[in-house]
């Protein structure tokens, strides 16, 4: 298993990137280790208090960032399609994308569109959000997009014939569904963009344990007693979002590449090269994955 040397990250003035989710957890500790390369960062975010907020916080620390805030709902289609507008008309370039946001294990609901929201929010909205911006991915030599995965995705598997788990729902499934889709979907828009000769390395990361807001739906007594095993299963949000930035930006990446912790079960350690199941290798899977995704975003992806 290779292992990956942040010291190996060179400056990286003159790059734009795209980080959803950016004001907490993973997405704050991405981008201000991405401000902290000289990148120029979009913050994509739902709520644009606390994007502020993150936003001062990062200038704090490092008081040359670059740092933008643009709204960003993944509960609406719609607001992706408004997001690449307006990015568009401000940028010329992007050079990485990470599909960072994403909801665990909440009650169910629908987002705007109707999709489970947690298949919503993790996956669908972030296929369009690609699939939106690749010209500008496209017209930019090298670069990358990387879509956010979990050690979860081992368990999961895409209920074709129930996307959006209506009926009994298994929030823990569904979960872990999307998070097999986000893998899925890195490895496919990988091979699809090879076959074109492009440019554009799609590489999947994963963060393994880490006390991030997505434990906000998690029981009270896991909330309880999670301080007394934190340390032993789970690492801070800050080296959590080190296969993240390993997997953006580090000179050694291949396309298709997984990135995660390399300590027991996956959960911390140093990142390196992650293990995925044999259904997110799956082909077949993942080309009816691929034309669902087209016919529900309703948008075909112009490789």
């Amino acid at each position: 298993m290779n292992s990956f040397n942040l010291k190996d990250i060179s400056d990286q003035s003159g790059k734009v990137a795209v980080v959803t989710g950016a004001n907490d957890g993973l997405g704050f500790e991405t981008t201000k280790f991405f401000a902290s390369k000289g990148i120029e960062m979009v913050m994509a975010c739902r709520n644009i208090e606390k994007a502020l907020v993150a936003k001062n916080k990062i200038l704090s620390i490092i008081a040359t960032a670059k740092l933008d805030i643009i709204p960003l709902d993944l509960k609406s289609l719609n607001a992706v399609h408004k997001f690449v507008d307006t990015f568009n008309t401000k940028y010329k370039r992007l050079d990485i994308l990470v599909n960072n946001a994403g909801i665990m294990i909440p009650p169910f609901s629908l987002t705007e569109d109707g999709f489970e929201s947690q298949m919503g929010v993790n996956y669908f909205s972030h296929f369009l959000l690609t699939n939106l911006l690749l010209n500008q991915l496209k017209s930019t030599p090298n670069s990358r997009v990387v879509s956010l995965s979990s050690i979860a995705h081992k368990s999961g598997k895409i209920d074709f014939n129930n996307i959006n788990s209506k009926g009994k729902y298994n929030k823990v499934a569904a979960y872990s569904q999307s998070k097999l889709a986000c893998l899925i979907f890195a490895k496919e828009l990988n091979k699809r963009l090879e076959e074109k000769n492009k440019s554009i390395l799609s590489v999947a990361a994963h963060p393994g344990v880490s006390a991030t807001n997505l434990f906000q739906f998690l029981p009270t007594w896991f909330k309880v007693v999670a301080p007394i095993f934190e340390p032993l299963f789970s690492h801070s949000p800050e080296k959590a979002a080190l296969p993240i930035i390993v997997a953006s930006l580090h000179p050694e990446i291949n396309g298709g590449d997984y990135i995660g912790p390399g300590g027991f079960n996956e959960m911390k350690g140093k990142p390196t090269i992650a293990k995925s199941t044999p259904i997110a290798n799956d082909e077949e899977v993942a080309e009816k994955l691929w034309a669902l995704s087209e016919k529900l975003t309703n948008n075909n992806f112009n490789i």
